[in-house]
């Protein structure tokens, strides 16, 4: 007897068909599974067997074999139980469901429960396309399949539960497409910020064109606050972001009950996290930190102390948005566009040029503690912000400082014009310019062009940070509601270069 059941498998974050063919033969009882299946789908032998049995099914005493097809797609997933034991029971049970437009999802617990899975929304989504209709899912999962709008999704807590329906014992009503209502709240203000204007002023200019930042200061200065804070002062995702963080999220498995990520995602790694932990990879493809920050925020705080290896491969993702993994039995692209928030101090002791306190590292000590961020990074990193200490007087001052609400509209304006501007490219952002498209966008008068090059005279930049200070001058005009850089604009986007001087010299 042969039976087919259809489910699906990630690479990625792609969505990969899988046809089950289950075959049941007279024979010797045995139970093998084959087509690159890796050992989490080789227990499922285990599983299956023994969850049908204590549901009462009777699990066939023949020789069982089930093929994974395509038989050169590795594959990974515990949730192919609940496709194999429905196809192991069709054999000998009248199911009323058509294989060519249903697909089955879940792991089986001894006892025949199903539980939750990881990376539902992508499995169903990537499904949907290629003309499925229909979906078994597991019930905890329902909140984020509920997403998939113009399918029918039947959330499934129990093996005999969906037995009963294929049968037609009992009815299951399909889940009804839901996008909830966002309202933005959250926990730091930049009106709690006291001061700081000069890096307030850097990162709503970071927020509004995407740019990165580095924030270099003494101990306590708020460089940690400013970056906390950042998100406060982000647009909200429109539905298409929220879909794309939600679909990394649920590939993590980090998916609360929530349907949606409606936040941009603010991602704070430790600095002894390791390559595969910040930009993914492993024996099976896992997602990193700078995927998890999608659309939202990488802040790396104490920069230095980041392994030099796990620095250096940021580069391919803040320059394309995106990270390739090859292995030698995968290659996988994860998405990678966020804003980079990163924080250190100035030297080892964090003293160096602190007007309070004496610092007590050598001027090699300076320079070996520089050394540890390379220059091609930092030179993908648009600006650069001293943040210093906050004068006293000011610390307990009664002037009131501007709420992120009031940045954040402004922001969002500017945004909304580079979305006009930008409506014909396949980019929304200033940071997103290319060398090519900013000979388009990034048009200097002439004046401007000598006002820039009488001031990167000397300072010996590159043509990346060139072109990095022109992005930076094009969103502080967009800011300023003028359609071209003036000479204004351009001496502000110098001014956040200001630490240039200061590396070259080390």
């Amino acid at each position: 007897m042969l039976s087919k059941i259809r489910s699906a498998t990630l690479l990625g974050l792609n969505c990969h068909e899988v046809e089950i063919e289950i075959d049941i033969s007279s024979g010797l009882p045995s139970f093998n599974i084959v087509g690159l299946a890796e050992q989490e789908i080789q227990e499922s032998k285990e599983r299956v067997r023994s969850a049908l049995k204590n549901s009462g099914y009777e699990f066939p005493l023949k020789r069982i074999t089930i093929n994974l097809a395509p038989a050169d797609l590795k594959k990974n997933s515990p949730l192919f139980d609940l496709p194999i034991a429905i196809g192991i029971l069709s054999n000998y049970m009248n199911f009323d469901f058509n294989p060519e437009e249903s697909a089955f999802f879940g792991e089986l617990s001894f006892e025949g429960k199903i539980r939750k899975g990881k990376g539902l929304l992508s499995l169903v989504y990537g499904l949907k396309n290629k003309g499925y209709k229909r979906f078994f899912v597991p019930k905890e999962n329902e909140f984020e399949c509920a997403l998939v709008d113009e399918v029918e999704i039947y959330p499934i807590s129990h093996i005999s539960e969906l037995v009963k329906f294929l049968t037609g014992e009992i009815k299951i009503k399909p889940l009804k497409y839901s996008f909830p209502d966002y309202i933005p709240t959250f926990s730091e203000d930049f009106s709690f910020i006291k001061g700081q204007a000069y890096a307030k002023r850097a990162l709503e200019i970071s927020a509004a064109g995407g740019h990165n930042v580095l924030l270099v200061g003494p101990p306590g200065t708020g460089k940690t606050l400013l970056a906390r804070t950042f998100p406060s002062i982000l647009p909200p995702l429109t539905y298409e972001e929220a879909f794309e963080v939600t679909q990394i999220y649920s590939a993590a498995g980090l998916l609360d009950k929530e349907s949606l990520v409606l936040e941009r995602p603010f991602r704070n790694p430790h600095h002894t996290i390791s390559y595969a932990g910040l930009l993914g990879g492993g024996s099976n493809p896992q997602i990193g930190e700078i995927t998890l920050a999608h659309r939202g925020v990488l802040f790396l705080d104490e920069l230095p102390e980041f392994r030099r290896d796990v620095l250096e491969a940021l580069r391919q993702p803040l320059e394309e948005g995106r990270i390739v993994i090859s292995r030698s039995k995968y290659t996988v692209v994860y998405p990678a566009q966020f804003i980079l928030i990163a924080g250190m101090n100035p030297c080892k002791c964090g003293h160096f040029g602190d007007k309070e306190k004496e610092c007590t590292c050598s001027p090699f000590e300076v320079k070996k503690y520089w050394s540890k961020v390379s220059g091609p990074l930092l030179d993908r990193i648009d600006i650069r912000v001293y943040v210093g200490r906050i004068e006293k007087e000011k610390i307990f001052s009664d002037t009131e400082e501007e709420s992120s609400e009031e940045i954040r509209k402004r922001v969002i304006e500017a945004r909304e014009i580079q979305k006009e501007r930008y409506k014909k490219e396949k980019f929304q952002l200033n940071s997103q310019l290319t060398p090519k498209t900013l000979k388009k966008y990034g048009v200097l008068s002439k004046d401007v062009q000598r006002f820039l090059l009488d001031a990167v005279d000397g300072k010996n930049l590159s043509m990346r940070a060139v072109d990095r200070i022109i992005k930076v001058a094009r969103t502080i005009a967009d800011l300023e509601k003028n359609e071209y850089i003036r000479i204004e604009h351009l001496a502000e986007a110098l001014s956040y270069r200001g630490l240039e001087d200061f590396i070259s010299n080390l």
